[in-house]
């Protein structure tokens, strides 16, 4: 199966791109809502993810990798709670805001405007190559 794309909100002040850097790796967990537990485990090692910081920043402002095939949660006793470990890739050379996001008619679709309460989204291969432009990411390193 191809590479996948994802989109991974967090909230700055619980883990923020610059604890992902520091760490070097973590466990993404946290995720309740269904539909964003649905796509945690449709993740595959080698998938890319934009990390976005909700909140007051609200924007995308790195990119990872996942780093594993999605696992029970060790922190529920529930196997639908699942887990992937990702590991920082770059930070974003600009952040990508939601406002920029949302005034181009390009992303009418993207799951982030319609779904905006899911912490997990896919991202289409179209909208990837557009969100790491906007970034001011070199269109071979993406």
């Amino acid at each position: 199966m191809s590479k996948r794309f994802w989109l991974l909100k967090t909230e700055p002040d619980c883990y923020a791109w610059s604890d992902l850097e520091r760490d070097g790796r973590t466990v993404w967990d946290g995720v309740t809502n269904n539909v964003a537990l649905k796509y945690l485990r449709e993740m595959q090692p080698g998938d890319e993810a934009l990390i976005y910081h909700t909140g007051d920043e609200r924007c995308a402002v790195g990119r990872a990798e996942v780093i594993s095939v999605p696992y029970p949660d060790p922190q529920h006793n529930d196997p639908r709670m699942v887990v992937v470990d990702i590991r920082p890739l770059a930070l974003l050379p600009r952040p990508v805001s939601l406002t920029a996001i949302k005034s181009d008619p390009a992303f009418a679709d993207f799951a982030l405007v319609r779904q905006p309460r899911l912490s997990v989204v896919p991202v289409t291969e179209a909208h990837w190559q557009r969100l790491l432009a906007m970034a001011g990411v070199e269109a071979n390193t993406g």
